[in-house]
This record gives C-alpha cells, sequence and structure tokens, in this order.
C-alpha cells in the first residue's frame, strides 16, 4: 500500500504554475506526483492526461473539466474533489470514482463495482 508523502507538496504545484508545469510535462520533464498530496489545489489548467498520479491524494481538489483518459489514477483518492466535467479513464468504473468521491476509497483502475 502506498503511503502519502509527508513532504512538502511540489512547489510547482503547490503555487498553482499550470503554464510552467505544462511547458515541462511537454518536454518530458513533470515532476514526479506519485503519491503526493495534492489535496486542496486548483488542478484545472494543468495538462495531467498522461500523468501518474497513482496514490495521490487529491482531497477537494478542482479537476473540473479536466482530461485524465490517460492518467494512471490507481491507488489515488479524490474525497469531495469537484469533477464536473472530468473524463476519468475508461479502466476506471463509475462506481469507483463515485465511492472515492464520496468515502475517500482508492480507486482501482481495474476494479469492478456491483451496485452498491
Amino acid at each position: 500500500m502506498s503511503d502519502i508523502k509527508r513532504t512538502a507538496k511540489p512547489s510547482i504545484m503547490f503555487e498553482e504554475n499550470a503554464p510552467e508545469y505544462n511547458k515541462l510535462a511537454e518536454a518530458g520533464k513533470a515532476p514526479d506526483l506519485r503519491d503526493q498530496n495534492l489535496s486542496d489545489l486548483d488542478l484545472r489548467h494543468f495538462n495531467l492526461r498522461k500523468a501518474d498520479l497513482s496514490g495521490c491524494y487529491l482531497r477537494g481538489a478542482n479537476l473540473g473539466g479536466l482530461d485524465l483518459t490517460e492518467a494512471n489514477l490507481n491507488g489515488a483518492s479524490i474525497k469531495n474533489a469537484q469533477i464536473s466535467g472530468c473524463f476519468f479513464p475508461h479502466s476506471l468504473s463509475a462506481c469507483e470514482i463515485q465511492l472515492s468521491l464520496s468515502n475517500g476509497t482508492r480507486m482501482r483502475q481495474t476494479g469492478k463495482c456491483k451496485d452498491h
């Protein structure tokens, strides 16, 4: 099981510097976001389409309108995140998203939920 890093959020994310992050991402030099605590950040303008967000803690983050179709969200938690208009990976069931959004569970991209 992954642990949320106890270190400070990556400064580029904490400062919500989307233009700089996007430039680094396009060059293949984006900071490692795995297992990071990105809670309460406004991430709407970040290019996270292919980001490895595995194990991330995204509580209360604004993910509105993001295209995460190729992102790795395995083990991420999105409790109380704003997800209006967000595109999630096809491998992530609606049930997994709902459970994480309401209860803070960690999402499994290959998990299959039954009606709850």
